[in-house]
């Protein structure tokens, strides 16, 4: 008898919802806003996962994976309800699952790509990486995680944030013996000084950096490379050097007015609040103050990250100001969306031009201007113009700047032969390499400030071409590439 036709799959159109902490309790409270997801929850999902063919669909989700996951791999086995072995495909290429899981703009990389999203709502990856990654953290006892014999091979990498963490974790298991050195007292980088604790618990990333300690990586806190050693003494005692300092250094608008006492940049305000816990002051000794009203400059998720965490401060209105519309913001659309939650107000096409402080050079005022919007500009964004004669005033006892952050110049001022661009970014070649032999850089030091998956990335090509390096391939590009790199950028 012939077979019976196949029935034809049913689509679920939508992602199955993520609980939530309903908007008017979570602004009283640094808890995680979203709760996670349950296994049966978790399978379902996957269940929508279409498991595209090569061909014609070859897996486009992984085409937008700066960290090459094989994410139709790891769904299958969600699908399956073996959660061990899908937590293990996604760290065979992925360090920091449980981060990922949570920041990463999957939106536009992954889930953008998804098949499934041309005509329904994407399969929601994000989702399942951090359930599979939380659920690994639950379920599966913590040890030594294997890696192979050494090489014999010694790398420091300088930095320990999203890119030192990833070539750390990529080397050492490749059985290279890595050594971490990091600045700050915990490792993560932004992670643990820019993203606050309801959008990423700082209980994620110690348990994700203890994962890379058990690979027998060492990780040496409270040493500032540029002051204690440099990259020169390093190579004595190394074979290669990865720099991974990341973006550190904030950006001003210049404006009349601006260092009145109340006005602090984002990265002074996220680090007392998250890295130095002044939302828990005085249990922590770190005071941090806002007023009534706290206006944020910026549109990105640095900006949502102030504003929401001045509501959980105490303020009793909080206001982003930014010079373009609502479709330009650079922000996640769902940071943005728990933002609106919140009650944020945002003031859009509008810029500052001047700050007003009072007789005690306390800022009280932020005068701003209209804008309207024209063609668009390199970034293909529509370029915001002033509207003569729309100047208008917002009261604010505190004032936040969030316009973006430069890279950290200490390495690149005390590596004398390191080639630097005019955005003072380290010039790097496509692997990573440097101006300098045996020294490799990634992340925000080497591309100016940009998302946590993408310096992951660039710490996924640097490990690649580091290992090439370490086990014979001595060869590193002539000179006048880095020469061209630094005029181009």
């Amino acid at each position: 008898m012939p077979e019976e036709p196949k029935k034809p799959r049913k689509i679920v159109p939508k992602k199955y919802p993520m609980p939530e902490q309903d908007p008017k309790a979570r602004t009283k409270n640094f808890d995680e806003v979203p709760l996670g997801q349950d296994g049966q929850t978790a399978i379902l999902e996957a269940q929508r996962c279409l498991q595209c063919k090569p061909g014609l669909n070859r897996k486009l989700c992984m085409d937008g994976c700066p960290v090459e996951i094989d994410i139709p791999g790891f769904i299958r086995k969600v699908q399956e309800g073996n959660f061990e072995e899908a937590i293990r495909i996604i760290r065979m290429k992925q360090n920091l699952p449980a981060v990922c899981g949570r920041v990463c703009p999957y939106e536009n990389q992954c889930e953008g790509n998804c098949v499934l999203g041309r005509k329904n709502e994407p399969v929601g990856i994000g989702r399942l990486e951090r359930f599979l990654a939380d659920w690994e953290r639950r379920e599966m006892k913590k040890g030594k995680v294997q890696v192979p014999p050494s090489t014999g091979k010694k790398v420091a990498v300088v930095g320990a944030g999203p890119a030192g963490l990833t070539v750390a974790g990529d080397l050492a298991k490749l059985g290279h013996k890595v050594t971490m050195f990091e600045a700050l007292q915990y490792c993560g980088g932004v992670l643990v000084y820019g993203i606050p604790e309801f959008r990423l618990p700082k209980e994620i990333v110690h348990a994700e950096v203890d994962y890379i300690r058990r690979m027998g990586v060492d990780i040496k806190n409270d040493h500032v490379v540029g002051k204690l050693d440099t990259v020169d003494e390093l190579l004595q005692d190394y074979d290669a050097v990865f720099v991974g300092t990341g973006a550190g250094l904030p950006g001003w608008t210049g404006l009349p007015g601006e260092n009145l006492n109340g006005i602090m940049s984002a990265n002074e305000f996220l680090t007392r609040v998250n890295l130095m816990k002044a939302f828990k002051f005085p249990e922590y000794d770190t005071p941090i103050r806002v007023g009534e009203r706290v206006v944020t400059i910026g549109g990105g998720n640095v900006a949502m990250d102030c504003a929401r965490t001045s509501l959980r401060l105490g303020c009793k209105e909080s206001v982003i100001l930014y010079r373009r519309s609502d479709a330009e913001l650079p922000a996640r659309r769902e940071e943005i969306h728990h933002a609106k939650e919140e009650g944020i107000r945002f003031e859009l096409l509008a810029a500052p031009v001047e700050f007003i402080g009072d007789e005690c050079g306390n800022v009280k005022q932020v005068k701003a201007l209209r804008m309207k919007l024209g063609e668009p500009d390199a970034s293909g964004r529509r370029r915001p113009i002033k509207i003569p004669g729309s100047e208008f005033i917002i009261d604010a006892q505190t004032v936040l700047i969030a316009i973006g952050q430069s890279p950290n110049p200490l390495v690149p001022m005390t590596t004398p032969d390191l080639r630097t661009t005019k955005e003072g970014t380290i010039a790097v070649d496509p692997e990573g390499r440097t101006s300098k032999k045996g020294v490799w850089a990634g992340g925000d030091i080497a591309s100016g400030a940009a998302t946590v998956i993408l310096a992951m990335g660039d710490g996924k090509k640097a490990a690649k071409s580091m290992h090439n390096y370490l086990i014979g391939e001595r060869s590193w590009p002539a000179p006048e590439v880095f020469e061209k790199l630094s005029c181009e950028m």
